[in-house]
């Protein structure tokens, strides 16, 4: 059985989700979209009372593609909760290069050009950000008991998030992917002396113990 074709009002979401990462928000007209969406007006200002109302669905449906298209196929792809975060970053990076550093981050875009005077907006940017470092959050406290005792979790994931978004927005400027890979590659050593830690701490508890019923 076929899938449904997509609402007329997902094709408007879409065709502007694209154009706006493509092009950026206020640069797109909605002439633009519409001929893209292959829809009239009448349909669009059904739907979406403004270019504003428009640019809120599209950041709500971006909260609603974050598992189905980010995080799902991570998760089915990796079972480490560590090795999620290090997929996901790869996932992000080979996407930059493979555009030759266009675009970038769809949300850190928008992010950037409206966040400033659109307080509607900001607040979706802002869910869009803690959807997704929630996500890295609970990949993280699924390995837990291999980090050092006391290590904050919420942190960590929002580290996580400042390395995609700082690493993608330097490889952008420079055109060059090095200062991602370098941000990655930094980010994998700080996890490795956590991991290290938390053994050292394994092994003074369990030294100690032993020590003390000697």
């Amino acid at each position: 059985m076929e899938p449904a074709p997509p609402s007329t009002r997902d094709r408007l979401l879409e065709a502007a989700r694209r154009l706006f990462h493509e092009q950026g928000y206020h640069a797109t007209g909605i002439s633009t979209i519409l001929r893209e969406a292959g829809v009239n007006s009448g349909s669009l200002y059904h739907f979406f009372e403004s270019k504003d109302d428009l640019l809120l669905g599209v950041l709500d449906y971006y909260v609603r593609l974050l598992h189905p298209v980010i995080i799902g196929p991570v998760e089915a792809a990796a079972g480490d909760g560590i090795e999620r975060v290090f997929l996901l970053l790869k996932n992000y990076r080979d996407g930059l290069a493979s555009l030759d550093f266009r675009m970038g981050c769809p949300i850190g875009n928008l992010a950037l050009e409206v966040a400033d005077d659109h307080s509607a907006a900001r607040a979706l940017i802002t869910l869009n950000f803690e959807n997704w470092a929630a996500s890295v959050r609970r990949w993280l406290e699924s390995a837990r008991d291999r980090l050092p005792t006391g290590t904050d979790l919420d942190a960590l994931s929002r580290f996580v998030l400042t390395v995609m978004e700082g690493g993608m927005m330097q490889a952008r400027a420079a055109r060059n992917i090095a200062p991602m890979d370098q941000s990655i590659l930094h980010l994998r050593a700080y996890f490795s002396l956590l991991l290290a830690a938390a053994e050292s701490e394994t092994e003074h508890r369990v030294g100690g113990t032993s020590g003390g019923t000697a």
